[in-house]
């Protein structure tokens, strides 16, 4: 096997499939890249057997074959060098590899592609077909509010809902819930299903700004493709607990308020909040609320105020500051409505203003008043 290619080309390749390897791998062969040639497409692949990413490439080839490489010696090679042409090439029969630029020449060995796993492909899937766009704002909405307790297995991947036209992405660690759905899908698929917060955040960073992603799906498996790409990712077997149960329908207090205020002035109470609950409390009422937070143990304290428009009865009640925070941050609306009901009830969060086929919802459950 012998190609040529633009080194800033194909470390750019390399670096998309490189988030499926993992780190501390067992199986010495998943630390490698499948390479493939065929006619002028190279094909490179990696896997963790969990997820699996795909790419290919134009080259100019001047035979085929495959073998697998080593990866983090070929990536940092390739960093290494500015950009130029390179030339792979490959000793079929003992997969000794040769790596040629204009600086001069790297060897190392490669190992036996028959030995690398077999990913996945789709196989008596349903398809859908989405915009790339969209499926961005789906993982960067709700990936950061999955769970990691290994014990619910279930609540470490993101839901997702397919109700035909409408598709539902829902991630909870049991403190805070992320609800976020978008319409208009040309589908007639009623089903759900569970995605690793690995693959999916691993699928954020590789999608393009514009164009579509066809998703499809089985039992075992999800498939996502675009461009020059695919990802292959494994269910989360398990089953996702009621979360509508925990979503408060009577919320009598409603209070708006200045995102960016609000996430400021949270980021600068929390340095005074106590560093295991992260309480911080909000006293609201018509016209005013004031963020406090203490840290008893080494007599800290920090107060501020700031305006909003507040409809209901006075209320007192907890939160944990980072929690807050992180929901803030992936909101991109000037003002956002808090809807409350008592200081130890849920509390949600809406932005004040939404797409006209986007729905967003985020819970965030209190922390009991301390004092």
């Amino acid at each position: 096997m012998k190609f040529s290619a633009s080194s800033a080309d194909l470390l750019k390749k390399i670096q998309i499939a490189s988030g499926a390897i993992g780190t501390n791998t067992v199986v010495p062969i998943l630390e490698d890249f499948l390479f493939q040639v065929e006619g002028n497409d190279l094909t490179i692949s990696a896997t963790d057997l969990e997820t699996s990413i795909t790419t290919h490439m134009e080259v100019i080839a001047e035979s085929g074959g495959e073998v697998a490489i080593p990866g983090r010696i070929l990536v940092d090679t390739l960093k290494a060098l500015p950009e130029q042409p390179v030339t792979i090439d490959v000793d079929n029969d003992r997969f000794a590899i040769e790596i040629t630029s204009s600086y001069g020449k790297y060897k190392l060995s490669g190992d036996n592609p028959e030995d690398f796993p077999t990913i996945p492909i789709p196989d008596g899937t349903e398809k859908v077909t989405v915009s790339a766009h969209l499926m961005q704002e789906a993982i960067s909405k709700t990936v950061f509010a999955t769970s990691t307790d290994e014990l619910r297995l279930a609540m470490t991947g993101v839901y997702v809902q397919l109700d035909f036209s409408k598709i539902i992405f829902v991630a909870t660690d049991a403190h805070k819930l992320v609800r976020y759905a978008f319409s208009g899908l040309d589908s007639d698929i009623s089903t759900s299903f569970i995605l690793p917060k690995k693959s999916l955040t691993l699928l954020k960073s590789a999608l393009p700004q514009n164009g579509s992603i066809d998703v499809s799906f089985n039992k075992s498996n999800a498939f996502f493709s675009f461009e020059d790409h695919e990802l292959v990712c494994r269910l989360i077997d398990a089953q996702y607990p009621n979360y509508k149960a925990v979503i408060p329908t009577e919320n009598p207090n409603q209070m708006t308020v200045v995102r960016q205020d609000l996430l400021q002035s949270l980021k600068r109470i929390a340095i005074y909040a106590n560093k295991t609950t992260n309480q911080v409390v909000l006293n609201i009422d018509e016209g005013s609320l004031t963020i406090e937070a203490q840290d008893l143990d080494f007599s800290n304290e920090a107060t501020e105020q700031l305006t909003c428009q507040y409809a209901g009865e006075p209320l007192t009640i907890g939160f944990n500051a980072r929690f807050l925070i992180d929901m803030l941050n992936v909101l991109d609306t000037d003002e956002i409505v808090f809807h409350m009901s008592t200081s130890n009830k849920a509390g949600i969060i809406l932005p004040t203003e939404e797409p006209e086929d986007e729905e967003l919802l985020m819970l965030v459950m209190p922390v009991m008043l301390s004092r």
